[in-house]
């Protein structure tokens, strides 16, 4: 299967990490990967988005124009490319920021409060990684350990950073497992 992730939400919320880990995962477990970043030049604060395509087939070109996943971190971003999912697609929304009800009626949507869980588990700037961690339960596009190994890899400097990621990483999968995946 061949997963079209979009990944937006503004500069600072780390979209397009999240996008480079999914990524680097489906790279690890030997799938075909691609990862195109998109942001404004005021970085934090401005837009931000990606497109990962995930595949067990080669990919042709990075550019996705019915994603069959979007994360949408803020409302604006919700707004944007809500509309350009597949039918059947996934919408995951981080309940956090957006209050506003998604306009689609043919998608299954996951609310994940993002803010709020990382803000449980002690560190609000793993935001993030509970949302990576609802891309891999929503999708199955990598796996968990694949993600995992792509974060220790990623930041092999930091081993302290890897117990608090991994944390938000497992919450953002039982939320969207306890919606009744």
């Amino acid at each position: 299967m061949t997963h079209e992730i979009v990944m937006a939400g503004f500069g600072g919320q780390g979209v397009l990490l999240v996008g480079q880990l999914l990524a680097y995962a489906g790279m690890l477990e030997e799938k075909q990967v691609s990862w195109m970043p998109s942001y404004g030049p005021e970085m934090r604060g401005g837009t931000a988005n990606c497109s990962v395509i995930i595949s067990e087939e080669p990919i042709g070109a990075p550019i996705i124009a019915e994603p069959t996943a979007v994360v949408a971190m803020n409302l604006p971003s919700m707004d944007k490319f809500a509309p350009s999912i597949k039918t059947g697609g996934v919408l995951i929304i981080n309940s956090s920021l957006i209050s506003t009800e998604p306009n689609r009626k043919d998608l299954v949507i996951y609310k994940v409060p993002a803010n709020e869980i990382a803000n449980e588990i002690g560190n609000s700037k793993v935001a993030n990684m509970v949302i990576l961690g609802a891309v891999i339960a929503a999708t199955d596009a990598v796996t968990v350990d694949g993600a995992i190994k792509a974060f220790q890899k990623k930041f092999a400097s930091k081993p302290k950073m890897f117990t608090v990621n991994e944390q938000a990483i497992r919450r953002g999968m039982e939320c969207v497992i306890n919606a009744g995946k």
